[in-house]
């Protein structure tokens, strides 16, 4: 837990970086080096959690070495490459810090910045976001697409970052022991901690060009996020009442297949006409929206089913608590006395 103050002091609480690695063999030794230089002039408690997704070059028996004579290192090494998410969850899982910094291992993070992230993280904030202001990436098949999903992700889910892709971010210990990784999750940390009220900053940091090894993120990944995005929308607006997203959808349907169906009934019953020889088209088009919307009423009931069992039976919060003030009942508050 963090030994955060209520005057934004931070200065005694440990500082736990996490790095995912995958075939990283060049890098992650220069890596450490710079880490450690930053570290030790901190003045304060540090840990590092290597985390190895199942690389299969030598960067195991690196970061063996590497452990082996600094008793601030953790290596954590999973059976095989489960994503960088997954990476992620199994470093803040070991993470033992008040604040965890996240960065990439490919050396595009540089850990001068670090400093800069606790500076900001001292003045009160609960995640403080990297913001590549001059990417070195290509612009065709990186930047114009980091650029679209940013601004998507900044409009839907309400917190205006301008780089929601970078790993470099900070943390507080207590706000993201509550979320919970997979898929492609950890790019939208802040979006999902923003429903807990999280304060949230941004900083702009420097994005160095991969000098060594390959990069393991390419223009496929895009659409993938945008897919993510849709979910963690939803996950956000309306995972306590998912009703009134398929209830509307499904409230529209049926008010509009029941008002073209009253309007063939009416033409049937007062005019005579042959409603299946002049409007059978528009008939199936009414009895479709009318099923329809049904359907995702439907839909909707069984998802506030299925939200209140998940909620209750896992006795999970529908809010978060920033703090607490109350007199102890031993020492009950004196009103009206001098």
């Amino acid at each position: 837990m963090s030994d955060f103050s209520k005057n934004g002091s931070d200065s005694n609480s440990t500082v736990s970086i996490v790095v995912p690695l995958y075939n990283e063999e060049q890098n992650v030794g220069p890596l450490y080096d710079r880490l450690s230089d930053v570290l030790s002039r901190l003045e304060r408690p540090c840990q590092i959690v290597f985390v190895d997704d199942g690389s299969r070059d030598r960067t195991p028996q690196i970061l063996a070495d590497i452990q082996e004579k600094d008793a601030r290192v953790v290596v954590v090494r999973l059976r095989r490459n489960f994503g960088q998410a997954a990476a992620l969850q199994a470093g803040f899982d070991f993470a033992t810090g008040g604040i965890i910094i996240s960065m990439d291992g490919d050396l595009q993070h540089d850990p001068e910045d670090i400093p800069q992230f606790l500076a900001k993280m001292a003045e009160g904030y609960d995640i403080v976001s990297g913001w590549r202001v001059d990417r070195k990436d290509h612009w065709l098949t990186r930047r114009l697409p980091s650029r679209v999903a940013n601004w998507l992700m900044a409009k839907l889910s309400g917190v205006p970052l301008h780089d929601f892709g970078t790993t470099f971010k900070a943390y507080r210990a207590e706000v993201i022991e509550n979320i919970h990784l997979y898929g492609e999750l950890h790019r939208f940390i802040p979006a999902l901690a923003s429903w807990s009220g999280a304060l949230i900053a941004e900083i702009p940091i420097k994005n160095c060009v991969r000098e060594k090894g390959q990069s393991h993120y390419g223009l496929s990944r895009t659409f993938l996020v945008v897919l993510d995005l849709i979910g963690i929308k939803f996950q956000l607006d309306y995972s306590t009442r998912p009703l009134h997203f398929f209830g509307l959808l499904g409230l529209l349907g049926v008010a509009l297949g029941g008002g073209i169906g009253l309007f063939l009934l009416y033409e049937k019953l007062v005019l005579g006409m042959a409603v299946m020889l002049a409007h059978g088209p528009l008939l199936f088009v009414a009895l479709l929206l009318f099923l329809s919307g049904m359907q995702f009423i439907s839909a909707g009931l069984l998802g506030e089913m299925l939200s209140r069992t998940y909620y209750e039976s896992q006795k999970k919060p529908i809010y978060t608590l920033r703090e607490v003030k109350r007199h102890e009942p031993d020492t009950p508050a004196k009103v009206g006395l001098p």
